[in-house]
């Protein structure tokens, strides 16, 4: 019976949020909190919108395809994640969701998802990947959604590299060979994951060559782009970010 008092609901609302403020629901968030979880008037929900930190706000109005939440008080402070970007070239679509999924997760602070020599795929929905962004948030109690770039080439997006960002280039050439961060400078990073073809030669040597880049291997095997993904990220977290 009091069930509703105790669900611990989250939405990201793009909205300021403070004390007293009065925040307007979409129409897929009232039928989520309605319709779904049937959440009824006095109900609490936490809000949060990579601004304000996160808000205890109470339901006053609910309706089929509208609500209207006040903010009651701040229960989280805005947690900002490492600089830290995750490029990736996107491959099928689930597990294309994945990597989004979890490189919100796990910290990424922009998403970048690029075209190679070999990626298989030409197009992604930046809207449905900016989504699955938002879900990943809303269920791992963050207060940040990382923004989802629209595709772009790799050479393109090199060719405007930031000049105090490194780079770590994750190589499946160099496979069983030992890789480590010790030593690695902390700041602005980014991550590079291929495409399940792997990196062409002249990528290769490229990226090789960029004097931001750190060219490293994720274990003794060659993993899935997915698993790379999440290999990755734990690495550079554990090491650089704020994990350590």
């Amino acid at each position: 019976m009091l069930a509703f008092m105790t669900t611990k609901i989250r939405l990201f609302v793009d909205h300021p949020l403070g004390a007293a403020q009065s925040v307007e629901l979409t129409r897929e968030q009232a039928h989520y909190l309605f319709a779904v979880m049937r959440q009824p008037v006095g109900a609490s929900v936490s809000l949060f919108n990579s601004r304000d930190g996160q808000w205890q706000a109470e339901i006053v109005e609910a309706g089929k395809r509208k609500g209207i939440l006040l903010c009651k008080k701040q229960t989280k402070a805005l947690q900002m994640p490492p600089d830290l970007w995750f490029m990736f070239a996107p491959i099928k679509k689930s597990r294309t969701d994945f990597i989004v999924e979890k490189a919100a997760e796990m910290g990424a602070a922009r998403i970048l998802p690029i075209q190679t020599e070999f990626t298989n795929s030409e197009r992604v929905r930046r809207d449905r990947l900016q989504t699955h962004a938002i879900e990943a948030a809303e269920q791992c109690g963050g207060t940040f959604v990382p923004q989802v770039d629209e595709m772009r080439s790799l050479e393109s997006l090199l060719s405007e590299w930031p000049s105090d960002r490194h780079l770590m280039f994750c190589d499946e050439e160099k496979v069983g060979q030992a890789s480590s961060l010790a030593g690695f400078p902390k700041g602005p990073w980014a991550i590079l994951i291929g495409p399940e073809g792997g990196f062409s030669k002249n990528e290769r040597q490229k990226l090789n060559g960029l004097s931001f880049a750190r060219s490293i291997a994720l274990g003794p095997r060659i993993l899935r782009a997915d698993t790379a993904a999440v290999a990755a990220l734990s690495l550079w977290q554990t090491h650089l970010g704020d994990w350590s």
